[in-house]
C-alpha cells in the first residue's frame, strides 16, 4: 500500500478520537487590535525567520498535494497556510478543548513545537469550541503556536478529519506526507520529523 496516499484514504481507518459534545455555539474569533499579542495562539505566535542552514529532505514525487486554506487566529487576524509552507515544513494540529485525548497530548506536543521552533511550524485547528474555553486550554497547555479557529469545520473536511484529535504532516512547498487521525503522540511525531522532514 502505498504510504503517500492522501489524509481522505487514511481516515477511513482511524479509530478512537473524542466523541462530539453538545456543540453548542461554534468558535468564533477573538477580536485582537492592539491586545492581540495576549491572545493565546494569536499572530504573534507566527514564526520568526528560517533559521540559516536548515537542512531539509525533499518530499516525494508521489506526495498529494496540502489542501490550502486561509483561516482566522484566535485573535482575528487571517492565516495563509501555503505561506507558512512556502519556506518550511508544518504540522497541522486539530484539536478541540473538550476532547480528552487532545488534553492528554498536548503537553507533550507544545514541548515539541517549542524543540522545533522556527524551523518547524506548528499550527492548532480548533472547532466546535467557544472561544472562552479554547483560549483556556491554550494557556492551561502552554500552546505557544498560531492556532486557527475552524467552526464550520471546513479545514477538518479538506484533511478527512471527522473528530479530534488529528495531525498532519506538510513539507516545505505544500507535499502532504502523512496524517494521522486519531492523533499520534509526541515520541511518534518526532520520529516523522527527524526521518522525513530534516535532513541528516
Amino acid at each position: 500500500m502505498n504510504r503517500w496516499l492522501p489524509v481522505v484514504l487514511v481516515a477511513a481507518l482511524a479509530v478512537g478520537g473524542c466523541s462530539s459534545p453538545d456543540p453548542g455555539e461554534p468558535a468564533t474569533a477573538v477580536p485582537g487590535g492592539a491586545a492581540a499579542t495576549a491572545v493565546p495562539g494569536g499572530a504573534a505566535a507566527l514564526p520568526g525567520p528560517v533559521p540559516d542552514g536548515l537542512a531539509l529532505r525533499e518530499p516525494p514525487a508521489s506526495a498529494p498535494t496540502a489542501p490550502k486554506f486561509t483561516a482566522t487566529l484566535t485573535d482575528g487576524s487571517s492565516l495563509e497556510a501555503a505561506r507558512l509552507w512556502a519556506d518550511r515544513p508544518v504540522v497541522l494540529v486539530f484539536f478541540t478543548s473538550w476532547c480528552t485525548a487532545c488534553a492528554d497530548r498536548q503537553d507533550a506536543l507544545s514541548d515539541l513545537a517549542r524543540t522545533y521552533r522556527d524551523r518547524v511550524v506548528f499550527v492548532g485547528v480548533a472547532s466546535e469550541d467557544k472561544p472562552e474555553a479554547l483560549a483556556d486550554f491554550l494557556r492551561v497547555h502552554r500552546v505557544d503556536y498560531p492556532v486557527a479557529t475552524d467552526p464550520e469545520m471546513a479545514i477538518w473536511q479538506s484533511y478527512a478529519m471527522r473528530e479530534p484529535p488529528g495531525i498532519a504532516l506538510i513539507s516545505k512547498g505544500g507535499r502532504l506526507l502523512r496524517g494521522w487521525p486519531g492523533g499520534v503522540d509526541a515520541a511518534a511525531l518526532d520520529e516523522a520529523l527527524r526521518t522525513q522532514i530534516l535532513a541528516p
